[in-house]
């Protein structure tokens, strides 16, 4: 009797392939390919794993065609696929692929009787040694097929597909390639929402049954969109069959950058409340910029952190309009610009109005008090963001403006990466009024103020190796600060939340995004510590587009697609906690967080 068989070993390799395995144009199979504008070069170019074509037997010639009335046109498989199959073997000494770890499954799907026809086949590929010769070309016969008892008898470079719904010996097994399946007869789900539950029982069974017997699956007559891609990814289906060539590939391609899983969520800090919202004296500010952060990248982070996240747990929130003066969509400095000054400017401009006044800005304003402040960034604190609470400059470019102004600003600690070497007079400036160390490593409570840190730590990215240098910023920072009895005003930004969206990788942003929350954490804490803090998170705008296709709160993935490289208009959260924080709440232009602060200070202007 015929039995389904599998070795415990390979059970062990393959239970869990949906998990281990990663996606790539390899696990893409091309359906109908002759189909296709250009047949076997657009899905060899996108570097697919798999391509299919249909062969009628029809006086000797195999002639590739979807029904009796595409035979009229005569395309042979000679000049379809063999022979560009060849040259390129060939010209790639021997592989398919010039990246010679890549291999090629042709499906060769047989539409007339099955044994004249695959003999036939096995006669012409006998003309073309490169293709039965070469390691990285698999022969795959599907459709109409000979009884499996005798695949044995065909040429080890044939290999055939099997049927999910059939059983085979041993030597059976070892002549099929891998296994397909008619996905109709599973679900008649259309690629919209999600596939429902009785479903995707039926359908990860399957995929089971033809990893436990080490083979790879497919579905045929599946649903052709991106939303399925992400739901048969997620199952270890192991090749997507698509009639979209250059999309899937797309997708593929980007699958890598566009998914995160966060494996160890960060333990979230328990708030007090005791004085959330309320009318009370305010002595301490903290401003936390998650620089290209939106609602979207909020919630990437919310379920990669497995449903968790501390600024979640802020009760006060707000809407920001991002626009600048001259431009629907802002970029970092106008709108960082608006927060520490309270006007609109140009895109590109810090710290001055789009004639290029100079403004007042907030550190400028609350030194009247006495109150200290200072900027933190994961970043070059000569970027835009962290610039505009210190600089005057038309444009955010002028690095040795900046740094001239820097000497002159208000600012008690700045930390962040900066190559200060680079600017003689205005370094010697900058020497002569602050203390400058190069590593946060060394800074203590008591070191000197006015300070600056120029640690190129700071522009790691976390995966990168930058840890916990954002948390141990923020705890030194208010050390220091907490030496003046007056308050103080410390912005810290998030800054390579934006390189995520702007490079279109969803595991940098998300990264990036935790690493920010927990500083968001520390500084509840502060603010219960005290009842005097207000805490004012948000961002600058939002970056990249991102839309959230996919997410699992207990494994913590989520996968996402973005629409722009660039920045977006969409408005950006506000949240708000302590004292005052209530003030926050609405949907307002991003110039009013200003105004509120200092209505929350009680400061007149």
């Amino acid at each position: 009797m015929k039995i389904f068989v599998f070795l415990c070993v390979i059970f062990m390799s393959f239970a869990d392939v949906s998990a281990s395995q990663s996606y790539s144009p390899s696990n893409a199979h091309s359906h109908n390919d002759y189909e296709q504008k250009f047949p076997f070069k657009a899905a060899w170019q996108q570097g697919f794993g798999s391509i299919e074509a249909d062969v009628f037997l029809d006086k000797g010639k195999l002639i590739v065609a979807h029904d009796t009335k595409q035979m009229k046109l005569q395309r042979g498989l000679d000049s379809l696929y063999l022979i560009p199959l060849a040259q390129v073997v060939t010209g790639n000494n021997g592989y398919v692929y010039a990246d010679t770890s890549k291999k090629l499954q042709l499906m060769i799907d047989i539409k007339t009787e099955a044994i004249p026809t695959l003999t036939r086949l096995v006669e012409i590929l006998k003309g073309y040694p490169a293709l039965t010769t070469t390691s990285t070309l698999k022969i795959v016969i599907s459709g109409n097929r000979p009884s499996a008892s005798t695949y044995h008898e065909y040429p080890a470079w044939i290999l055939f597909d099997g049927d999910l719904n059939a059983s085979y010996s041993p030597e059976e097994l070892n002549k099929i390639e891998m296994m397909s399946g008619n996905f109709q007869q599973y679900s008649v789900w259309k690629g919209t929402g999600l596939l429902p539950e009785n479903d995707k029982a039926r359908i990860s069974a399957a995929v089971q049954k033809a990893h436990e017997a080490n083979k790879k699956i497919r579905f045929w007559a599946a649903p052709d969109n991106i939303n399925s891609w992400n739901t048969f990814v997620s199952l270890g289906i192991d090749y997507l069959n698509t009639d979209r060539v250059e999309a899937l590939a797309t997708f593929l391609k980007q699958y890598p950058d566009r998914t995160f899983s966060g494996s160890s969520p960060h333990k979230l800090y328990t708030p007090k409340y005791r004085n959330d919202g309320l009318e009370k004296p305010v002595k301490y500010v903290i401003i936390l910029i998650g620089d290209g952060t939106g609602l979207a990248q909020w919630y990437a982070g919310y379920t990669a952190n497995h449903a968790a996240l501390n600024v979640f747990s802020m009760r006060q929130i707000g809407l920001s309009k991002t626009s600048s003066y001259d431009s629907y969509i802002t970029d970092s400095a106008p709108g960082a610009t608006a927060l520490s000054t309270g006007k609109k400017t140009n895109n590109r401009s810090v710290g001055v109005d789009h004639t290029g006044a100079k403004l007042t800005l907030l550190p400028d304003i609350i030194a009247t008090r006495k109150m200290r402040t200072a900027i933190v960034t994961t970043g070059d604190f000569r970027d835009a963001t962290p610039a505009s609470f210190y600089a005057h400059r038309s444009q955010r470019s002028d690095y040795k403006g900046m740094m001239e102004d820097l000497a002159k600003a208000r600012v008690d600690v700045i930390m962040g990466a900066c190559n200060m070497r680079q600017y003689d007079s205005a370094a010697a400036a900058l020497r002569k009024k602050f203390s400058v160390t190069h590593s946060l490593t060394s800074v203590s409570s008591s070191s000197k103020l006015p300070l600056i840190v120029a640690d190129s730590v700071a522009a790691l990215s976390m995966e990168r190796g930058r840890k916990q240098w954002a948390e141990t910023a923020f705890d030194k920072t208010i050390s220091l600060l907490s030496r003046d009895k007056n308050g103080f005003l410390l912005m810290l930004e998030g800054a390579q939340i934006d390189h995520g969206g702007h490079a279109n990788k969803l595991p940098y942003a998300v990264s990036e995004l935790l690493d920010f929350d927990q500083v968001i954490g520390k500084a509840m804490q502060f603010a219960d510590s005290n009842g005097e803090t207000l805490i004012i998170v948000t961002g600058d705008h939002e970056t990249g587009g991102l839309t959230l296709t996919g997410g699992d709160y207990e494994s913590g993935m989520i996968n996402g697609q973005f629409s722009t490289g660039g920045h977006t208009a969409i408005p950006v959260p506000v949240f708000a906690y302590g004292p005052q924080s209530q003030l926050f709440r609405g949907v307002y232009e991003n110039t009013e967080i200003f105004s509120r602060i200092l209505k929350a200070l009680k400061v007149a202007r």
